[in-house]
């Protein structure tokens, strides 16, 4: 069946002129019953109409068009974009182009939300970075003032504000710190020096060497049962060493006294290895769970800035995860536990 739904401007001009000559050309056959008068007449005014209504709907409908689609891309037309508005434009019917225009509005929506939420985020990191600067700043500066309006004269009360000072003062640096090393890994400044290691030694050396925070809580570390056998990575193993440094140290903080911390190595499609660890300390809500990598974040900001942390130690991991290619997840029931885990290469030879 024909269909006019997506006539191009050509097919649109050629079926008008034929609706409009044919009546004409019937006409003066019935008036002179000259079929040769008739036929010419047909094809007379086919071609006028043709070229009419073509010369209209080009100079009048599809140039506005070309300003439309010009305005989509908003750019001073390139050679290819003018070989598109010359050659392929106007073999496309108004449906057409209303889908064209249609998807493109819904491209610049997808656009305006994702730069609505970049703006909303970028608002609240602000924010946080001002809170976390100005929390040991203003610590510093009542130190600093207490000890100008006296109380420098005291030894004991003078030797405590300063050490006071110098914590905070290590807050900072810290933060400081944190913030360069996320930088320098988004831009990519930070190269790995990829090499074969053996995981659970890294993360036996990893537990020796936080084993004073562990044991001051009576946390016990462990390798998963099983789990025992060395299984060797492709990485770079400080950059492996600093996350999990992380990771142990959080779940050190954050998990039960007298509780646990375990480590689970597997081999999973031959190519990746998955490394997790677990506590079974408080957990932490659903709600949460999709922004615990975020700058900053913290599920509980009070109880996190008591136990000491930047607030950035999950996002670096994540960015040194994502920089060899890979990823992190989570797990977590509130009361129950966390299970935070990544993957890396396995061996290359």
């Amino acid at each position: 069946m024909f269909k006019t739904k997506n006539l191009s401007p050509q097919q649109l001009s050629a079926f008008t002129a034929l609706i409009l000559s044919l009546p004409i050309a019937v006409g003066i056959w019935v008036l002179t019953w000259d079929w040769l008068v008739a036929l010419v007449s047909l094809v007379v005014t086919f071609i006028g109409g043709y070229l009419l209504i073509r010369f209209v709907l080009e100079s009048f409908i599809y140039r506005k068009i070309k300003l439309i689609y010009k305005f989509i891309y908003q750019t001073k037309a390139t050679k290819r974009e003018e070989t598109y508005y010359k050659y392929i434009l106007p073999q496309k019917g108004i449906d057409e182009v209303r889908k064209d225009v249609e998807q493109w509005a819904e491209q610049r929506s997808a656009e305006i939300e994702l730069l609505k939420t970049n703006e909303a985020y970028r608002k609240e990191f602000l924010q946080n970075l001002a809170h976390e600067f100005k929390t040991p700043i203003f610590a510093i500066q009542g130190y600093v003032d207490t000890l100008l309006s006296g109380a420098m004269e005291n030894p004991e009360v003078s030797k405590r504000f300063l050490e006071n000072t110098s914590r905070n003062v290590d807050r900072m640096v810290n933060l400081v710190q944190d913030l360069d090393e996320i930088s320098r890994l988004e831009s990519g400044e930070q190269p790995l020096n990829k090499e074969n290691f053996v995981i659970q030694d890294v993360i036996r050396e990893t537990y020796e060497a936080l084993s004073i925070k562990t044991n001051a809580r009576n946390i016990r570390c462990s390798i998963k049962k099983g789990c025992e056998s060395p299984i060797t990575v492709f990485a770079d193993k400080e950059k492996i060493r600093q996350v999990l440094n992380n990771l142990i140290e959080n779940a050190a903080k954050y998990g039960k006294k007298d509780g646990s911390i375990v480590a689970s190595v597997y081999k999973t499609d031959g190519r990746h290895v998955l490394i997790e660890l677990s506590d079974d300390g408080i957990g932490i809500s659903e709600e949460h769970l999709p922004r615990i990598f975020e700058r900053f974040y913290r599920t509980d900001r009070g109880r996190s800035r008591d136990v000491g942390g930047t607030g950035l130690g999950l996002a670096i991991c994540k960015h040194i995860i994502e920089a060899h290619g890979q990823a992190m997840h989570v797990r977590s029931k509130l009361d129950i536990g966390t299970t935070i885990g990544f993957t890396l290469d396995a061996r290359k030879e």
